[in-house]
Parts: C-alpha cells; structure tokens; sequence
C-alpha cells in the first residue's frame, strides 16, 4: 500500500491528509453541488450544437448534426435561434430544458492553452491561477469544504482514488461506485488493512482513526443502497455504467452527502466520432439517462435544492480532422441543472462563430473563466462572501448570471 503526503488508499477509500482551518460559512446542511468532470475533453460543439450557423456544418461535413426537423428524428433539438441539443438527450436533458432546469454556457473554459489532458485537468481541480505558483495538494472543492466548515464533512468524491479536486481541506473519503455495487473489498481485508495503520501517526494525523472513518464512509454508502434496493423489492439497480453509479450517488446524496464529485471517462474522440449516432451520440446519451436517474434518486425535494455542474478539461477543434473525428481543443460548453435553476437559456458572453472568431484559428474561445461561473454559483448557494470566495478561487471575480 502506498501513502504519501497528500493521500491515503484503504480499499477504495481515500482519505485527505492535509486538513485546513475552517472558515465559517452559512449552512449549507439544505444544499447539494455535484460536480461532474467529463475526462477526455468531451465535443461540447456536437452536444450543444450551434445548428443556426452555416459555418458549423461547413467544418463538419461528416459528423455534424441537422438542424431541428420535426420530421427527422436523427435532426437536433431546438433551444434558441442559434442552438441545438443532441438527439441523444431527447428523453434526459430535453425535460429539464422545457422544464427550466438547467443552462448550457458556452464559450467556458480556462486559460490554460496546454491542449494537455493531464496538465489542463489539474489547472481545473486546483482552480488556481496558471501563472502563479500553485499548490499541487490542493483543489477548488476541498477548499470550499474547508469553507464550510462543519458542512462541509459531508463532502465524498465516487471516485477510485481521492481526486485533486477535493484535496486541501478536511479529510474526505472516495469510493468508486462501478461495478456490480457490492462494496470492492471484504470484512476480511477490511480488517486486514485497518490492523496494518493501527497505533501509527503521519504528522498530526492519527492514521488509524482516519482508516476507521474511510471505512465507516464506505458502510454508510453501501448501506444506503442496500436499503433502497431492498424496498424496491428489485434486489438490484437496473442500470449500467454511468447511469447506474449515477443513480446511487442520487441515494447517497439524498441521505447522507451534500458535496460530491465524480468523473466520467471515455471522451477523447479524435476517430470516428460520429454525429446524430455513433461513439460520441452513445456517450452523451449515457451521460444524459444518468443525469436524469441521479434526480429521480435524489427525490423532487432535495432535487430543488441541488445543483449539477458538467465541465470537461477543454473543449475540442470546431473543424473535425481528417479521421471524421476533432482534436483537442480549447473553449467547452458547461452544463448547470437542477431543481432551483433559473435554466432553459443559454448562459453568459457569446460570439457568432467565424472563422476569424475561434481561438487561434481552430476552437471556441474563452469568453467566460470556469472559476467565475462556479464562484458565481456557490456565492448564491452557500451565501459566500468576498473573502470566503477568494479562498477558494483566489484573483477571480464570482460572475452574476443569476443561475439560482
């Protein structure tokens, strides 16, 4: 078992080693942010097309998608004059767009010109400016956890290691919940991997009372549901890969959780990306039912007090290649949903896409920084105040589109 400064594994559950000072902030005991990270850079052009605009099916000759036709059902989905939602998400996401229930923000992203997976994520997770110099060991979230104080140990990450993003405050457990749901180790290793920290400190750390908690995070997950399968009389959830974690996020959150994140992985498509239908179309659908099941789980009530924040690394080329695929890119498209979102509109600063309007002659631009969109969010959500905020996005102005 590795252990270094910054992180512990037991099992599947990781546990934050570098605590902070709580900064008081207003309960948020009520409240649920989720926050999605779509690993691979995810094509937000051909999710939330820009289907009014000539240009658009000129750079995508193969994989662009047809505007709205009522009598097409592989044609777009209106939203406004100017842009169109996938097929795919005709069933999830297009409710809650009739609903009012989420926003799409275009033209959303960082500063970082990388174009690197790796290198632009951690620029996302750490929420820090580029140009200073930053601390690896800390994360946007697990400073807001910090901020929120009691709160704020209500935070997880379903994920399989304790991601960047939540580092830097207090102890948060991980756990990945893939699979067939049953929890990924047994009493017996469970016992095992406790005796081995028993008695042994890191620092300030007590390492066996930190095991204890990861652990006991875990049975209180896998608790919740089973409770819930059992009532069902289902014995199981009926669901696979995203939609299936997705829904059990939804158990917990309603529960136990009120700040989570988790990451979905699978969207690099530089080949055969497809359009209306193929490797994207497939992706994106998954996405969408998931989505839709995490609110169902969650309940109308709590549903009304959360918020779902979607964003990706990087956006990708506006033209595809020559492989009927899109490199990386720069400018994405975020999503906010939830049951108190001002939504069914489009977010935030635009620009009629030409081609001497996209970044460097190939992406969509920046015109909105992602720390100012979720800054502008939370200072609603959580009623942050000024210094509160730059604590967790500091040199960043929170952004008012008045989302919630």
């Amino acid at each position: 078992m590795m252990l270094d400064r910054r992180t512990m594994l037991a099992g599947g559950v990781g546990l934050s080693l570098l605590g902070g000072r709580a900064i008081a902030a207003p309960a948020a005991s009520g409240t649920r942010f989720l926050l999605v990270f779509l690993r691979g850079a995810y094509d937000a052009a051909n999710v939330i097309a820009p289907t009014g605009n000539a240009f658009y099916h000129q750079a995508r000759p193969t994989i662009a998608l047809a505007a709205p036709d009522p009598a097409n059902p592989q044609a777009a989905l209106p939203l406004d004059a100017d842009w169109s939602l996938h097929p795919a998400l005709r069933d999830s996401m297009a409710p809650l767009w009739a609903a009012r229930q989420i926003a799409f923000v275009p033209f959303v992203g960082t500063d970082d010109m990388s174009r690197s997976h790796f290198e632009t994520q951690d620029t996302i997770e750490m929420g820090q400016p580029v140009q200073a110099s930053r601390r690896y060991g800390s994360g946007f979230m697990g400073r807001l956890a910090d901020v929120l104080g009691t709160d704020g140990k209500r935070a997880i990450a379903f994920s399989d290691t304790l991601p960047l993003i939540m580092r830097g405050g207090p102890m948060i457990p991980n756990l990945a919940l893939g699979g067939n749901g049953k929890p990924p180790i047994d009493d017996a290793e469970t016992a095992m991997i406790a005796a081995m920290y028993r008695g042994q400190r890191l620092g300030g750390i007590d390492l066996d009372a930190a095991v204890h908690a990861g652990f006991s995070a875990r049975d209180t997950v896998w608790h919740t549901i089973e409770e819930d399968m059992r009532s069902s009389g289902r014995g199981a959830i009926a669901a696979r890969g995203f939609e299936a974690a997705a829904q059990r996020i939804g158990l917990v959150m309603r529960d136990t959780y009120n700040l989570a994140f988790v990451d979905v992985g699978g969207w690099d498509t530089h080949v055969n990306q497809g359009g209306a239908q193929g490797q994207l179309a497939g992706r994106v659908g998954e996405l969408g039912r998931g989505l839709a099941a995490y609110a169902a789980a969650l309940g109308p009530e709590a549903w009304r007090q959360s918020v779902v924040v979607v964003l990706s690394e990087f956006g990708r080329t506006f033209r595809e290649n020559g492989n009927r695929g899109t490199d990386h890119g720069h400018g994405s498209i975020y999503w906010v949903l939830g049951g108190g979102v001002a939504g069914g509109r489009m977010v935030g600063p635009q620009v009629r896409l030409a081609p001497e309007t996209l970044n460097q002659g190939r992406d969509l631009p920046v015109l909105t920084d992602y720390r100012a969109l979720i800054g502008g969010l939370w200072q609603r959500q959580y009623g942050l105040n000024k210094a509160q905020l730059a604590t967790i996005f500091p040199g960043v102005a929170p952004a008012r589109f008045d989302l919630i």
